[in-house]
């Protein structure tokens, strides 16, 4: 039983009788770790065309452009209210519009809406970029909310770009949400600045430090060299790295919000989850948005993410539990949010019952179950 008084958690009863199989589980709101709620449910139909990764995003982004401006409220409400029937009650939102900041702080989801920039060599900064992201960091994100910065990729953005969104996140005091080694494409063009990418910003007509040159480094290797990488950055996917690439983000501390049926869906590729929780490195969970991703429902990608350890050799007792933890704690952690995904005095009693398969073990029930309820600030949701 959670005690609960001003929205906030005053105590904690543990009265579950000894030896008794548990059907139901009260945890902390779940934690979407990386989101785009504005491209929501009218581009759900991206994720089941079949596109590869580079004619996915080629496709994405053309849509985006002839995109009703007062249709990304309407998304973004959808998705948050997906995200809330499943179980999530805080978010990493990516907000490329500017609409999802003021949709998630309405449905009164807690969390960070990283405000994104993408498509920006140095003339698309200066001429209307910087002042975009800008204006949009001047939103009021909500009570149970705050703002973000994310540089979308090393491949979308300019060198000097990249450098100068670093720059204000450090101005600012605002954290960083980079997507990073998502594809191989990507590991591609960072290292030798060829491939599908570079053509698709020539494409575009965006002129690239890293285009026909590249850095002769790893995507985490170039996040490191450009400043991204601390104690106020998590990062997306982190699908292709490699041993050093783990240890360099181990080192800065920097969780990666995994996101395995997005992955799965655009051909991207699978992150070395069993890797990642061998070797200790801070992990947290996110589905991605409806174009990628068939729903929001956090416990479906905890489940693929099970799957995946368990492929990968992963063979330990305690993997249910660690995912738990990565997909509540493990993602407030990420965004620096003290109060958010712990039972614990004082915590935001934001909350969900799970329902699953009996079991001894609630973590177990937790991985193979549902939402059946859901409260924010004490409150339950459709009650």
């Amino acid at each position: 039983m959670v005690v609960v008084s001003g929205g906030r958690v005053a105590g904690v009863v543990t009265d579950r009788t000894p030896d008794l199989a548990l059907r139901g589980v009260l945890l902390p709101g779940l934690v979407n770790a990386h989101a785009h709620t504005e491209y929501g449910p009218s581009f759900a139909d991206l994720a089941t065309a079949g596109l590869p990764f580079p004619q996915w995003i080629g496709e994405l982004s053309a849509r985006r452009r002839s995109f009703p401006a007062d249709g990304w409220a309407a998304e973004a409400a959808g998705s948050a209210a997906a995200m809330l029937a499943s179980g999530t009650t805080c978010a990493a939102d990516v907000v490329t519009h500017g609409p999802g900041i003021r949709a998630l702080a309405a449905a009164g989801l807690a969390g960070v809406s990283y405000v994104e920039a993408v498509g920006a060599d140095d003339a698309v900064w200066d001429s209307h970029e910087r002042a975009r992201v800008t204006e949009l960091l001047t939103a009021d994100p909500g009570a149970a909310r705050s703002l973000g910065i994310s540089p979308h990729t090393l491949y979308t953005l300019g060198t000097r770009v990249f450098r100068a969104l670093v720059a204000l996140a450090g101005d600012l005091g605002l954290r960083l949400h980079p997507h990073v080694a998502e594809t191989a494409e990507e590991v591609l063009y960072v290292a030798q600045g060829e491939g599908p990418f570079r053509l698709a910003m020539e494409r575009f007509g965006l002129t690239m430090e890293l285009a026909g040159v590249g850095s002769a480094r790893t995507p985490i290797g170039e996040l490191a060299e450009l400043g991204a990488l601390g104690a106020g950055t998590h990062v997306a996917h982190g699908v292709h790295v490699d041993a050093a690439d783990r240890a360099l983000l181990r080192e800065r501390g920097v969780a990666v919000a995994l996101c395995p049926r997005s992955n799965a869906v655009l051909g991207a590729g699978t992150a070395p989850v069993a890797a990642y929780l061998r070797e200790g490195n801070p992990i947290c969970v996110g589905t991605d948005s409806l174009s990628s991703s068939p729903s929001l429902d956090l416990l479906d990608d905890v489940r693929a993410l099970r799957d995946l350890a368990r492929a990968q050799g992963y063979d330990a007792p305690d993997l249910d539990a660690r995912l738990v933890a990565a997909a509540t704690a493990g993602g407030a952690a990420a965004m620096g949010l003290a109060d958010i995904g712990r039972l614990r005095r004082g915590a935001r009693a934001d909350l969900v019952l799970v329902e699953g398969p009996a079991s001894d073990d609630p973590h177990a029930t937790v991985v193979g179950g549902a939402a059946s309820a859901v409260w924010l600030a004490g409150e339950r949701i459709g009650a």
